[in-house]
């Protein structure tokens, strides 16, 4: 009898256990890919509120005449940007900022502590996930948000600044990407927005 050499099946066996092992990684690199990828993006379009009246004593004073004039320019510039949700806090000058912009939309504006920026983006993540939400803050508490979103640590925004919109786009993976863009007029009116928040 002869034997016949066992080295052809058993490397025949190796480059098929090879086959299967490179079938299965790549299976799970395209499944990972698509699982990444195919998640809705989450945009939020923050604001500062708009010029409130300076009146000393009154801590929660209206928007000002300038004021009423920029949250009419949000409706004009995202009336129609899809957005699903609104929050302001509880200071009437965040709520009178985006007013406009709900009664618009048909959309109840939902009510935010200044104070609980954490409580802010829990809501956000859990009630939505691949929607569009506008939010009106502070000076402090814009920049606040944008971090705790994962975007960049900003500064304050100075006193005088009521026209900068920061749209950040929320991914599966990585770093928040934020897109910092101006609106309406760039300068509040005499003396408007001289104080904190």
């Amino acid at each position: 009898m002869i034997e016949e050499p066992t080295e052809p099946r058993a490397g025949f066996r190796t480059a098929l256990v090879f086959l299967m092992l490179f079938a299965v990684l790549g299976a799970v690199v395209l499944f990972a890919y698509f699982a990444t990828f195919e998640r809705p993006l989450t945009t939020i379009i923050l604001i500062r509120h708009a010029e409130k009246n300076v009146e000393p004593g009154n801590a929660d004073p209206n928007l000002s005449p300038a004021g009423q004039v920029r949250a009419q320019e949000l409706v004009r510039m995202f009336g129609d940007a899809g957005i699903g949700a609104i929050y302001a806090t509880q200071y009437k000058r965040t709520q009178q900022t985006v007013k406009p912009l709900a009664d618009k939309l048909g959309i109840p504006i939902t009510q935010v502590d200044a104070k609980n920026t954490t409580e802010v983006i829990r809501q956000i993540r859990s009630r939505h996930n691949g929607e569009v939400v506008f939010v009106s803050g502070h000076n402090n508490t814009v920049p606040e948000i944008i971090a705790a979103l994962g975007g960049p640590q900003l500064p304050i925004i100075p006193e005088t600044e009521f026209d900068n919109v920061y749209v950040v786009t929320v991914y599966r993976v990585g770093a928040a990407k934020v897109l910092k863009l101006k609106y309406g007029s760039p300068m509040p009116a005499s003396g408007q927005g001289m104080m904190n928040q």
